[in-house]
């Protein structure tokens, strides 16, 4: 599997997230949604033993490890929490972004406060009106003396609820369309921000989603980090080390409802013998097993593809797709064999199961995923002609 081909640091760093959930997450997790609270004190600490830094480059301060290392971290970390693994690595992606498009005096002045938690990231993609039609963005950057002038709202922002700086895109010059969107560092203390009530998200408090809006925000030209012309194409390239990441969150997920299911199927007993020994309920966990293995396969490759700076485009298409849809019935599935009981909030199912939904929309919701990979049919299995 996919740590076979990580190093001995990139395995210590897997290990670490592994330890930091099960000691800092899972016990607190439950009482994070009910409370609706954002967890910022648990993401300090996370950034305190370096989870926000695994692939920012060792000259800003981070460790300079693979993709493949991250995914696998934030996989662990999902066991306890997709909410707080997927706040976590959008904080972990807005540092190592502004590390490396933004400028020197800005990176020195803001990136020590991101790395130390004390400054939380976001990224500024997604509108009211707009989701996935990227290239559909309606925040306006108006061209002033000294800088931009920006206008306009952004919404389902992961972290929103407390980020001092988002990585945000807006539109230059619509009759452009994608190739007039620009992004900057837009920072949360200046004039013109003005943060919107975060959303209540079932099952998902601690990621911490909401918004915000620009009024005659001003972003000096230092606040560049990618011009016209070159933004839209460095967001896509992104994208597919999204998908690839919220997919193994999905099996996380699974593999910790899995986990829950089997210990209390081989201490419950009906009818004289354990749950487990009941054929109907041993199969469909066979099932949920069997689906992991097999969307797992699908992540650790388009992980591997990435690092290799290979084509993962519908390797991270099937991954999303598989490991969301799957999710979705499998963790239901893992409550369907512990009875009414695995809807307690003494386990962690019914989280999980919340979370997959959300899974299923960030970064593509899965009918994305079937029009990308759609796309591909006349090639891949077309006549010839």
């Amino acid at each position: 599997m996919l740590d076979e081909i990580l190093t001995s640091e990139e395995r210590a760093v897997v290990a670490r997230a592994h330890d930091f959930a099960e000691q800092h997450v899972a016990p607190d997790a439950a009482q994070w949604e009910w409370d609706r609270h954002y967890p910022l004190e648990t993401i300090k600490a996370a950034c305190a033993v370096g989870l926000n830094t695994i692939e920012l480059d060792k000259a800003h301060g981070g460790q300079g490890l693979s993709f493949s290392c991250k995914l696998r971290a934030f996989e662990e970390i999902a066991k306890a929490d997709f909410a707080f693994a997927f706040a976590l690595i959008n904080h972990h992606n807005a540092c190592a972004r502004f590390a490396r498009d933004g400028q020197p005096g800005q990176v020195a002045r803001l990136l020590p406060r991101m790395i130390a938690g004390d400054l939380i990231g976001c990224a500024g993609l997604s509108e009211p009106g707009v989701g996935s039609d990227f290239g559909a963005l309606e925040m306006k950057a108006e061209r002033v003396e000294g800088g931009w002038k920006l206008n306009g709202a952004k919404a389902w922002i992961t972290n929103a609820a407390v980020a001092g700086l988002s990585v945000g895109y807006a539109q230059t010059d619509r009759a452009q369309g994608y190739r007039g969107i620009a992004c900057f560092a837009i920072e949360a203390e200046r004039s013109g921000f003005q943060r919107e009530p975060p959303f209540a998200l079932h099952g998902g408090h601690a990621i911490g989603v909401g918004g915000f809006r620009l009024v005659d925000y001003l972003a000096p030209d230092e606040a560049v980090l990618q011009p016209p012309g070159q933004a839209f194409k460095s967001a896509l390239a992104g994208i597919n080390g999204a998908r690839a990441y919220v997919a193994a969150m999905c099996c996380g997920m699974l593999q910790a409802s899995l986990e829950t299911a089997v210990r209390y199927t081989q201490q419950r007993k009906t009818f004289g013998q354990p749950v487990l020994d009941h054929q109907g309920v041993r199969w469909k966990l066979a099932d949920a097993a069997t689906d992991l293995e097999a969307a797992r396969l699908l992540v650790y490759r388009a992980a591997r593809l990435i690092d290799e700076g290979g084509d993962a485009v519908l390797p991270a298409a099937y991954a999303k797709k598989f490991a969301t849809d799957m999710a979705l019935t499998r963790i239901a599935d893992c409550i369907q064999a512990m009875g009414a009981n695995g809807l307690l909030a003494d386990y962690p199912l019914a989280r999980h199961l919340a979370c997959a939904k959300v899974a299923a929309y960030t970064d593509g919701s899965i009918e994305m995923m079937n029009e990308r990979i759609g796309a591909a049919l006349p090639r891949l299995f077309g006549t010839a002609g």
